[in-house]
Formats: structure tokens, sequence, C-alpha cells
């Protein structure tokens, strides 16, 4: 674990730099209309020397009018991160990141499960932040970076929403995968996660929580996303009502989320499938903490390390069958490019889940990549599977999707036929 930092060492902005952008026409529109991103090519003329974090002030192509303002992001594609574009907020800087954090907590009030103390603070930009999410573990507060321009922000981003979340004592600061070699991000964040807490012998990782009443840990250190998927707690809770006396085959289960709910909503026994150790152990983990259950007790848990698709085709070799099937892989196209390679693994995952379902099983497939449109993903499973379609659901509350790109979650239900 990195060491425990004071809180005043989080990097916060003083006296920030503000350059002037003229956007092309084109964008103006866009912009206006409040799409969160300005692109490479819509930049018509800017400084030579502005660096990430820059406040961007957008005018239109004329230089006359001011359209937006935003944080630029000169090593990328997604030039400026726009975070004002409507009269009346307060300028970029720590007066409005304190009221998006303000926002994005009122929208969330009433929202959140009972016994419920992790959720998603902040969706990056369908909450105003464009280039990070935030999200709440207990009493601990968690903030991935995917832009270089919120870097010399983020203490005061993390003040922001330290400010608008009661009970939140200690912050962790991760960065993307993409973020992790640069060299101006290393100014700041020399490891890919660093914790800041005013009590540090108190924090601890994996950091426990509950959903629903169900305990996790989380490891918010290195696990992945921010530690948990937390986007996935209503389609979680929905298996939880329809795994009652089933067995139950769990693919991609990542540290059990689906296999907890499914043992406690009476699941004969469970199999959870993922091809990481850790992932597997981190299940078994969970049916311990929740062992005082009785019905968690009675629930016989297999967990198999392996790669899915050949488990999968081994245990429809055995003729194994199951009364309901989870198929949650994680994201098959990070770019455009392999849109149609991402396409091809669903068919094939749904052909072998189609296998493995008995008559009158029920199949919960999800895809999580927004370079999979939701039209793609279900034209392209549903001529796999013999069943009867019976629900489809997106992003849960706390994962609003404001804007086109925004949309990722997609989740199917069908029945299997006799």
């Amino acid at each position: 674990m990195p060491a425990i930092l004071a809180p005043d060492t989080l990097p916060r902005r003083t006296n920030a730099r503000h350059i002037a952008v003229r956007v092309k026409q084109k964008a103006v529109a866009a912009v206006r209309t409040g799409h969160p991103w300005l692109f490479e090519d819509s930049v018509k003329k800017a400084p030579t020397d502005a660096a990430p974090g820059d406040v961007a002030v957008l005018y239109d192509p004329d230089g006359r009018k001011i359209v937006a303002a935003g944080l630029w992001d000169p090593r990328s594609q997604l030039r400026v991160r726009i975070l004002q574009n409507a009269p009346g907020l307060p300028p970029v800087g720590p007066e409005l990141f304190r009221k998006l954090a303000s926002d994005a907590a009122s929208k969330r009030a009433g929202v959140i499960p009972e016994s419920t103390t992790a959720y998603r603070l902040a969706n990056g930009e369908s909450d105003g932040f464009p280039g990070l999410v935030a999200d709440r573990y207990g009493n601990t507060l968690v903030v991935k970076l995917y832009s270089e321009a919120f870097v010399p922000w983020a203490g005061d981003v993390a003040d922001a929403f330290l400010a608008a979340n009661p009970g939140l004592v200690h912050c962790v600061i991760r960065l993307s995968r993409s973020l992790e070699d640069s060299p101006f991000v290393r100014q700041f964040f020399p490891e890919p996660a660093a914790v800041f807490s005013p009590e540090p012998d108190a924090f601890r990782c994996p950091v426990p929580f509950e959903e629903n009443a169900i305990r996790f840990e989380a490891d918010v250190i290195r696990g992945q996303k921010t530690g948990f998927f937390l986007d996935q707690r209503e389609n979680r809770a929905r298996v939880g009502t329809m795994s009652a006396g089933r067995d139950v085959l769990n693919v991609f289960s990542f540290s059990g989320g689906f296999s907890l709910y499914a043992a406690r909503g009476g699941a004969a026994s469970v199999c959870s499938v993922d091809a990481d150790r850790h992932a597997i152990a981190a299940c078994d983990r969970h049916f311990e903490l929740n062992s005082d259950h009785p019905n968690v007790r009675r629930c016989k848990h297999e967990g198999i390390v392996g790669d899915a698709f050949e488990v999968m085709k081994s245990l429809a070799h055995g003729k194994r069958r199951f009364g309901l099937v989870i198929v949650d892989p994680p994201s098959f196209a990070k770019s455009a490019a392999e849109h149609d390679r991402a396409l091809n693994s669903y068919a094939r995952l749904a052909s072998l889940a189609d296998s493995l379902l008995k008559p009158g099983g029920t199949l919960v497939f999800a895809s999580c990549s927004s370079r999979v449109p939701a039209d793609d993903f279900f034209n392209t499973i549903l001529p796999r599977l013999r069943v009867r379609e019976l629900l489809r659901t997106a992003h849960a509350p706390d994962h609003p999707a404001k804007f086109p790109e925004s949309h990722y979650l997609k989740c199917l239900y069908a029945e299997k036929l006799p």
C-alpha cells in the first residue's frame, strides 16, 4: 500500500492561467447545447504553450463571443473538457467544482438504497466532470482521473466531494492506465494511486462496505475500476429475486457481486468463473463475510479460475446445465476499431451460454462497452439464443448518461425456450 499523505499535500491550483481558444464553426452549436468535449480538429486557434489544466475560454471563430469554458488537455484528442456552458455558473475553478459536486449529491438523495454505503458520487461528463469519476466506499472517497487536465486540480476536486458528502474521511486518487506513464502527471502523482487522510492510522484497504445489506470489500488501490463494479447494483438486486432453488453460473464473476446476490436469494449452488485467481479468492472471501445469512451459508459455492470461453465449453461438454446464467464480460472494444471483434466475442459467448441453460432457465447478459451500441449488441446475441426476451436494462440511477457517447451499459434478461 502506498504511503498515506496529509490532505494538504494534494495538488491545488492557485492563479490558474486562462487561455483564449477559438473554435471552428462546426463545433459551436454542439458546445452551446451542452456537449462536454471539444475535439482537437475543432480548435481553430490556441496558444502553443498551453499546459494541461489551463482554463480554456472558448470563443466563436471570429473571437468575439464566448461560447463556453473548460480545462485544456493538450495531449488528448478531446482537447478541451468543457465545464461551463451556461449563464449563471461560477467560473471554472474550486467554486464551480463545489457546485457541481453539491448538485450531484442532491440528485442522489433518495436514490441510493438503504443499507448501501458504496455508490457513484459523480459519473464523469454526465455530472459535469468530464475526465474523472468519483465513488464512495463507506468513509472513503475514490477519485479516478482519466484526463491530465484535472491532475493539477485534484485537490480542489477532492475538497468539493468531501464537502458535499458528509462522513467521508479518507481520499484515494487513482490514475487511469493512459495517465500512468505521463511525465506531466508524475510531477503530481508518482504512483498510480495515492492515499490522503487526516486519520492515517484509521485507513484500511480493502475498504469494507455494504450493498443492499450484503457485505463486500473493495481494493480501492489496485482493484478494477475504483475497486468494485458499482454500476451493476440494480441488475445484481434483480438477479437476487430470480435465484431461489436454482443452480447459478456467474461468468466473468470478478469478486462475486452477482454470486452473493444469487446465494442470498436462495440459489441451490453458485459457480463463479474468472480468469483472475485473486478475483475468485475475493469471491470466496465475500461468501465468508456473509456466512451469517442462512441462504448464503446453505449455498454451495464453486470458484473456477480460467478463461471464460474455455471453461464454458468444458462445462457444456460435461453436460452441466444451470437454471440461471450470468454473463458480464469486461469491455471487448476499447476503440472503434475493435467493434467487430467485440461483436464476434459476444456472439460466441451467447452460443455458449445458450448451451448451458436449462429449459425455462434465465439468461442475464450484459455489455459495458460504449463502442458497441445497444442495437448492435442485442441484434448480435439474440439470434444465437433460443429464448424469450424478458427485459432490457441500462444505467443505474447514480450512473446517469446524458449524451450519446456516455451510454455504455446494457443488459438482456431472457428465458430459455423448451
